[in-house]
């Protein structure tokens, strides 16, 4: 659905933009603070407060390895995911400040999908060269690899975003013109 898309009433359009705009803001926000609770257990142990960041460690461990040699450190003390996890969030917030960039906020027509697994391949090859014992991946790739997912991500999230926020208005709107 094109952000001009003749199914969408012209005085319903300015409502599906500030409903795009609230979705983009409100899950920017919620990639910043997953980030910010990735890297809370770390800042917590800088400042002797291991205690209050062991159940984020506990948390992330659900969802992580979390192995030391493969997760970044300030100053000795281990992120609450391994470099690539990391990676991947930091990316969906990066992905997510820059999309208003290059794209409206409204425009819910659908990406190719082939752009998503083009990012992907990079991880996958950064991993099965590693598993084969060709060569040994680094923070840096682990973490580079991640990044380019994290922001794919995100740029194929907002545009399905948007697009519920116009079937949520068009739903209304049959809604009102029923009653």
């Amino acid at each position: 659905m094109p952000q001009t898309s003749p199914y969408l009433r012209s005085d319903l359009r300015e409502s599906v933009a500030v409903m795009a705009k609230r979705f983009w803001i409100g899950l920017t926000v919620l990639f910043s603070v997953w980030v910010l609770l990735i890297i809370a257990p770390a800042i917590l142990g800088i400042y002797g407060n291991e205690s209050l960041g062991s159940p984020l460690y506990g948390f992330f461990s659900n969802i992580c390895h979390q192995l030391p040699e493969r997760t970044f450190h300030l100053m000795g003390h281990p992120l609450g995911v391994c470099s690539r996890c990391f990676g991947v969030y930091l990316g969906l917030v990066v992905g997510a400040l820059f999309y208003p960039l290059f794209r409206k906020l409204d425009d819910a027509e659908p990406l190719p999908l082939y752009g998503l697994i083009l990012a992907i391949i990079p991880m996958g090859v950064d991993w099965a060269l590693t598993f084969f014992g060709i060569w040994e991946n680094t923070f840096t790739t682990r973490f580079l690899t991640g990044s380019l997912l994290g922001i794919a991500c995100a740029v194929y999230i907002l545009p399905a975003l948007s697009e519920l926020s116009y079937f949520i208005h068009a739903r209304r709107s049959r809604t009102a013109r029923t009653d």
